[in-house]
């Protein structure tokens, strides 16, 4: 190897030979509007500089024992240490010269740079290794190139001996490496910090409901991803119904985790006015437009009803909701969609699909379906077939649709996903779900009537005494209010589950009623109040095709 040609490529060798060569150009060799330089503004030949002594003149040990960057030569097969310089002394200690790298070397043979020394040696390219940290604590970045050495270059070296060798240059990057690993600390706190919150805005449990098996599951992006803003929840909203919400905020830390707290709180808040989905995403529609008017959200909100064995829903950008029903087929609830959430200006409509009893749905979020080298579409197809054959519990489908997606721990997305079951119940299971239902005809006499219906039904059912008579009281108690202040069709429902007695009355009049204080001269305006007084939990709802919905629940003693 020619140390002077080698010494002539390191760094600001030649930017400083071209200023030398600037330096030789004289004044009317610039041109008339070259400004000189302020020290040789004038110049005299007491103030003229020494020449300067050319790369070529300077001798190449003196160039590489006074550079700040570890230089070592090592040649033949075994790597015989040829050469090191003084900054490699500093760092590592003395060096003999003519020993193999293996014994005299320890240091490369610890960060794993001799096989990488044997590849240069055989390829002749040069290779690099970026910030190795060495036993000091200081980091390096190793840069390998091979050279031939001449014979008798090396000290200590046999007379003759030379040929081909490496030249080993280690660049000091410690201070780099040092901030790089702030960085990383400083974005694994972050990500710490999102995940934390946004597992502690998520519901620590879910609520079971009386007819539905319910499991979810959240998995966070990998330690590269940041973590988004999916959230999933179950409501129950009473008289036997349940609502179920997924959603996505699209962003990314703390902040998108922070948005997704505050829609998932307000998803709560409008679900108990039980209105139609698509009323509900109206709402949190513009509650996104005033929490971040650059933050968008997908979401769909579906309700189950176990008297009409359908899931009634409306989508704000979300991906379908998957059903299987009880023979397998799988169904997709695709329209009616609108856009996500913060968008505005549009109005939302509600869709169903039929969930009876041995069907599965699957909620769902993007991270679960999503591939950067594949259309969503077939992500969504990929998922119906694993949910056409995942069975078993929930929580079961729940494990086997993130498997069949390949979800792992450094996955580059968030995923949720909320599995709904609806159990096909027979024989001593089936008696605790029993339903009665009697249509309210004629006049004064259909109040009787009801309470013969509901005393009948009740007494079928085997409660108690004391529970028997409660419900007949609040079934009378709600037929009459309906009577009073409802128009046909008037209705009265009788539900039990495994959990509660619900009873229920519906009528055309949309005019929700409201308890109220009655004065000790009123002779109405007391229904409501012994309703709420003697039952567990009541309530009323808007029906969808017009008319209004009264209920209220008793619940039902545990049995062993």
């Amino acid at each position: 190897m020619n140390f002077t040609r080698w010494s002539a490529r390191l760094p600001g060798t030649q930017r400083r030979a071209a200023a030398r060569s600037d330096h030789g150009v004289s004044q009317s060799q610039r041109g008339e509007g070259a400004v000189p330089a302020a020290r040789h503004e004038h110049p005299s030949d007491d103030d003229a500089p020494m020449p300067a002594a050319g790369i070529d003149e300077l001798p190449a040990r003196e160039v590489l024992d006074r550079i700040p960057a570890l230089v070592a030569l090592v040649h033949g097969p075994d790597h015989r240490i040829a050469y090191v310089n003084d900054a490699y002394v500093v760092a590592f200690g003395d060096r003999p010269t003519g020993a193999p790298a293996r014994e005299a070397l320890p240091e490369l043979e610890e960060l794993g740079l001799l096989p990488l020394l044997d590849q240069v040696l055989r390829s002749g390219k040069p290779r690099t290794v970026k910030s190795r940290k060495v036993a000091g604590g200081r980091s390096y970045t190793f840069t390998c190139t091979p050279v031939t050495v001449p014979a008798g270059a090396a000290d200590g070296a046999e007379e003759g001996a030379g040929g081909s060798g490496v030249l080993v240059f280690a660049a000091d990057v410690t201070d780099h490496a040092e901030a790089a690993e702030r960085l990383r600390t400083s974005e694994r706190r972050q990500r710490e910090t999102a995940v934390t919150l946004q597992r502690s805005l998520l519901p620590q449990e879910l609520e079971q409901p009386d007819d539905l098996r319910i499991a979810a599951t959240y998995q966070p992006g990998g330690t590269e991803a940041a973590v988004g803003g999916d959230w999933y929840d179950v409501i129950t909203l009473g008289g036997g119904r349940t609502a179920l919400v997924i959603g996505d905020v699209m962003g990314r830390g703390v902040r998108a985790a922070a948005v997704m707290g505050q829609l998932r709180t307000a998803v709560r808040a409008y679900a108990r006015l039980d209105l139609p989905p698509h009323e509900v995403l109206q709402l949190l529609d513009g509650l996104a437009i005033e929490i971040d008017a650059n933050q968008i959200a997908t979401c769909v909100y579906a309700v189950h009803d176990p008297n009409e064995g359908r899931l009634v829903y409306a989508s704000a950008g979300h991906l379908p909701i998957l059903v299987r029903d009880e023979s397998g087929t799988i169904h997709r609830a695709e329209e009616p969609t609108g856009p996500p959430l913060g968008t505005g200006g549009w109005l939302h409509a509600s869709g169903s699909v039929p969930l009876g009893p041995g069907s599965t749905a699957v909620m769902y979020t993007d991270g679960l379906v999503e591939r950067r080298d594949e259309d969503i579409d077939e992500g969504v197809a990929s998922l119906e077939r694993a949910l056409a054959g995942a069975t078993g519990t929930p929580q079961v489908v729940c494990d086997r649709l993130i498997r069949a997606a390949g979800v792992t721990a450094d996955h580059d997305d968030d995923v949720a996903v909320l599995v709904l079951q609806h159990p096909a119940r027979t024989g001593p299971d089936g008696e605790l779900f029993r339903n009665a239902a009697l249509e309210l005809l004629g006049g004064v006499e259909a109040a009787p009537r009801a309470r013969a219906f509901a005393s009948g039904v009740l007494a079928s059912w085997r409660f108690s005494p004391e529970l028997h008579d409660l419900g007949v009281l609040a079934a009378s108690e709600l037929v009459a209010n309906s009577l009073q202040h409802g128009t046909p069709p008037m209705r009265l429902r009788l539900r039990r589950t495994d959990r509660r007695l619900i009873i229920e009355v519906t009528d055309g009049d949309d005019h929700l009623p409201r308890r109220r204080r009655a004065e000790p001269a009123d002779e109405a305006g007391r229904g409501i109040a012994i309703v709420a007084t003697i039952a567990s939990n009541w309530g009323s709802r808007r029906t969808p095709g017009g008319g209004k919905a009264v209920w209220c629940e008793f619940a039902l003693p545990r049995t062993p």
